[in-house]
């Protein structure tokens, strides 16, 4: 897709743009949505007065940025290279596929721009147990080691689940919680390092500190995951020869 062949632009307003995306994406914000256009990766319309107009194509790149931040917990350069090539009319590797809406007309909306937002899980014991295929021995011995916690009494969270599942599909190899304590240190670690990259943009008092701070977060998380995956990779090759 061309942007040659984007429909015509210019109405909405960006509140009415935040108004449309909050219900998906509880955590977004005008100062979010200025960011995102200042990294170049939606350039909506200006009035003669400078108010940013922006079409429903531009909700769609936002929508799409935004998913594959959340879903995909992949850093804003990489998204924007995706994007380019999907301008391009190529299919990126490691891209969701293109988004039917990315070029739907101003005045025709689908349901895709209308989805609700996904409820934050709350799962009890045995529901986190089922979900994740773990034994409660296994979870007690993982929140004996830090690696799983409650979020509120009684009840476990999305992140919670995520690790459990990935704990039950290494129990397969005969790998244990008690195994995957220096994975908690390692982390704690990188957390603590990290840490004094990503403070100072936190506390900046600019609109955009924040939006800054958190796209730090996703792209030295991201690093670190290749660096660990490379590392990881190297080590055993040599053990297999």
């Amino acid at each position: 897709m061309s942007t040659a062949s984007l429909p015509s632009r210019g109405t909405l307003s960006i509140g009415e743009v935040l108004s449309q995306l909050r219900a998906e994406f509880p955590d977004i914000t005008i100062s979010k949505i200025r960011f995102l256009e200042d990294q170049g990766l939606v350039q909506p319309d200006r009035t003669p007065s400078g108010y940013r107009k922006f079409s429903a194509s531009d909700v769609a790149r936002l929508r799409y940025v935004l998913s594959q931040q959340r879903d995909h917990y992949l850093p804003l350069r990489v998204i924007k290279e995706q994007l380019d090539a999907i301008d391009r009319g190529q299919h990126p590797a490691g891209a969701v596929p293109r988004p039917a809406h990315l070029a739907i007309a101003d005045n025709a909306p689908t349901s895709e721009h209308f989805r609700a937002a996904p409820a934050a899980m709350r799962l009890s014991e045995q529901e986190l147990l089922n979900t994740a295929g773990l034994r409660a021995d296994q979870l007690a011995e993982l929140e004996q080691f830090g690696l799983i916690g409650q979020r509120s009494p009684g009840y476990y969270d999305d992140d919670a689940l995520a690790i459990a599942r990935v704990v039950a599909e290494l129990a397969r190899f005969g790998i244990e919680g008690r195994h995957l304590r220096s994975f908690k240190t390692a982390a704690d670690r990188e957390v603590s390092l990290f840490s004094q990259v990503v403070g100072p943009l936190a506390r900046q008092r600019s609109t955009d500190g924040r939006a800054r701070a958190e796209e730090t977060v996703r792209e030295l998380a991201a690093l670190s995951v290749r660096l660990h995956t490379a590392l990881v990779q190297i080590g055993l090759r040599q053990i297999v020869g």
